[in-house]
C-alpha cells in the first residue's frame, strides 16, 4: 500500500495487487442458520472453493439426506437431490446410473451416514461407485436434540447418553471411515477437522483430491471432515474448538487412511480392482506432515 503524494492522505494498491478474498458464486449470498459456532458453514464454503476452481458446478448433482447437513441446499447453488435419512448413497448410485457424465456427489452427517445409512454406505463403497462422498462428524444428533451417536466419544454425555456413553451398554464409538478404506473399492478415504485455519486448509486439499478421483475416473472417494456441534456438545464456540483438537482428534486420528489413486485403473461398481482385495487392515492412516 502506498500514500498518494496528490492527495490528502490516500492510499493507492499497488500495481500488482491479487485478490486474497471472494465468495464463491456458488455459495449463495444469504445469512447462515446454523447454530454459533458451528462447522457445516465453513464446510460449505470449502466445497464451494473447490467446486468452482475444479469448473464444477454446472455439472454437479448432489444428494443431501436428513438431519443438519440436509440445508447444504440453501447455500450450495448446484442441482440437489433430497434423499430419504441414510439413503444418499443409494440415490447417488441412482443418479450415477442415469447420468454418467454428472458430477455426484453426497454431503452427509455422521449420525445419517454412520447409523441409518450404515447400508448404503458399505454397498456403495464396495460397488466402487464412482461417486464423492462428504461426511460431516460432529459426534452427535445436532438437528434431533443432541442425542448419542455411533461416533459419539466414549464418556460423553448426550440427552440419551446423560451419564456419558458407557460401552459396556453402549457400546464404542465407530470409525466408519477406517472401515469402508478396507473395501478394495475405495479409491481415496481421508479425515480432516475444522478445529483451526491450518486443519482447514488441509481439510481443503483433501476434499478437492477425492473430488478429482472421481473426475479421473476412479472409484469411491471419501473425506470425513470432524466438526464441532457447540450447542449439541454445551460448550462455547471455542470449548468445542478446543475439544476438536484434543479428544475428537485423539480418538479420530487425522490424515489420508488410504490412496490407490496410483492404482493401474480404479475399480467400478461390480467390477474386480487390478490386483485383488487389499488385505483388510493394509491401509493405516497417514498422519499429517
Amino acid at each position: 500500500m502506498t500514500i498518494d503524494a496528490h492527495s490528502s492522505g490516500r492510499t493507492s494498491a499497488p500495481a500488482d495487487q491479487r485478490l486474497i478474498y471472494a465468495r464463491p458464486e456458488v455459495l449463495a449470498d444469504r445469512s447462515t442458520h446454523y447454530c454459533p459456532g458451528c462447522g457445516h458453514g465453513v464446510i460449505h464454503r470449502l466445497l464451494a472453493e473447490v467446486l468452482t476452481e475444479l469448473e464444477l458446478p454446472a455439472h454437479t448433482i448432489a444428494v443431501a439426506p436428513v438431519g443438519c447437513a440436509v440445508f447444504a441446499y440453501d447455500y450450495l447453488m448446484v442441482d440437489w437431490v433430497e434423499a430419504p435419512h441414510g439413503r444418499a448413497p443409494a440415490v447417488a448410485t441412482g443418479i450415477r446410473r442415469v447420468r454418467p457424465e454428472a458430477f455426484v456427489l453426497t454431503y452427509q452427517g455422521d449420525g445419517d451416514l454412520a447409523a441409518i445409512g450404515t447400508a448404503e454406505i458399505v454397498h456403495a463403497a464396495a460397488r466402487g461407485e464412482r461417486i464423492t462422498a462428504i461426511f460431516v462428524n460432529n459426534g452427535i444428533y445436532g438437528m434431533t436434540g443432541g442425542q448419542m451417536a455411533p461416533t459419539t466419544l466414549l464418556g460423553q454425555k448426550t440427552t440419551s447418553s446423560p451419564s456419558g456413553r458407557e460401552p459396556s451398554l453402549m457400546g464404542y464409538p465407530i470409525r466408519i471411515t477406517e472401515m469402508l478404506a478396507q473395501l478394495p473399492g475405495v479409491t481415496y478415504a481421508a479425515r480432516g477437522s475444522v478445529a483451526d485455519a491450518s486443519q482447514i486448509g488441509k481439510l481443503k486439499a483433501m476434499i478437492k483430491k477425492a473430488c478429482r478421483v472421481q473426475i479421473d475416473g476412479g472409484g469411491f472417494a471419501i473425506v470425513e471432515a470432524i466438526s464441532n456441534c457447540p450447542v449439541g456438545w454445551n460448550m462455547t464456540p471455542q470449548e468445542s474448538l478446543d475439544h476438536l483438537r484434543g479428544p475428537v482428534a485423539r480418538a479420530y486420528p487425522l490424515g489420508v487412511i488410504v490412496d490407490r489413486t496410483g492404482a493401474a485403473a480404479g475399480p467400478q461398481a461390480g467390477s474386480q480392482p487390478a490386483g485383488g482385495p487389499a488385505a483388510p487392515g493394509s491401509a493405516p492412516v497417514q498422519p499429517e506432515a
